[in-house]
């Protein structure tokens, strides 16, 4: 199990959100470069970028923030957010990503999810945010009638084969993860599975590691102080 430290960007800030709402948003940092390089001081092995203004609008985005800190930075960086075209794709690719996490693509444009993983391969995830089990899509504000297991299904068909699957209901909100929902999703599919949403403790790791998630996202509980991430770690295989 691999932890992932997130940076949410909007507006070239660090902030965090409560269920994807943008309304309901705190400002953490100014320099989310200066947030990456915490995270690395202190063990971080990898990092999940969420460019929000790009999950909500598809003409403003952070691209060269996250450039900037794919620079500074000597690990891996899984990033997503408005990525549903093969040049924005491209574009993050260059700038120094590792693995990039498609969302709303996979709903709308599954022709495009199969070319880029044909072009791409294992460095193209989907993203799999569900609430009541149906799948949302641009930034969450749209909710689709699409069985988020039925999605994974069809990803896998196409050859995709990491999911990151987030509960909308749980994200932000320190209340736990939807272990059911994340054990179905990894029983069910086969695929390896990030889980994200709701982490708020050592306990809550430790459950998500006995369901053999291969990684796990872990925000609000960093940036609020609940969870250490040395501690969370530790953990790590």
């Amino acid at each position: 199990m691999k932890i992932y430290p997130a940076i949410d960007i909007s507006g070239g800030k660090c902030v965090r959100l409560i269920q994807g709402m943008r309304q309901l948003q705190t400002i953490y940092s100014e320099d989310p470069v200066e947030i990456a390089l915490k995270w690395i001081g202190e063990g971080a092995k990898r990092l999940h970028i969420v460019d929000l203004d790009g999950a909500f609008d598809d003409n403003t985005y952070n691209s060269d923030i996250i450039g900037k800190i794919a620079r500074n930075v000597n690990i891996p960086i899984q990033m997503g957010g408005g990525l549903r075209t093969l040049e924005r794709l491209r574009l993050a690719f260059d700038k120094g990503i590792k693995r990039a996490v498609l969302g709303t693509a996979a709903i709308e444009n599954q022709d495009f999810v199969e070319e880029v993983v044909s072009l791409y391969g294992d460095r193209i995830a989907i993203g799999i945010d569900a609430r009541n089990g149906k799948v949302a899509i641009r930034g969450w504000t749209r909710e689709s009638e699409v069985d988020a297991i039925e999605l994974a299904l069809k990803m896998k068909e196409i050859g995709v084969k990491m999911i990151i699957y987030t509960d909308i209901s749980r994200d932000g909100m320190l209340t736990g993860p939807n272990l059911e929902a994340t054990v179905r999703m990894v029983n069910l599919t086969g695929l390896d599975v990030i889980a994200s949403g709701g982490i708020s403790s050592l306990e809550d790791l430790r459950n998500l590691k006995e369901i053999n998630v291969s990684g796990v996202i872990i925000g609000k509980a960093l940036y609020n102080g609940n969870l250490c991430l040395k501690d969370a770690l530790e953990l790590e295989e």
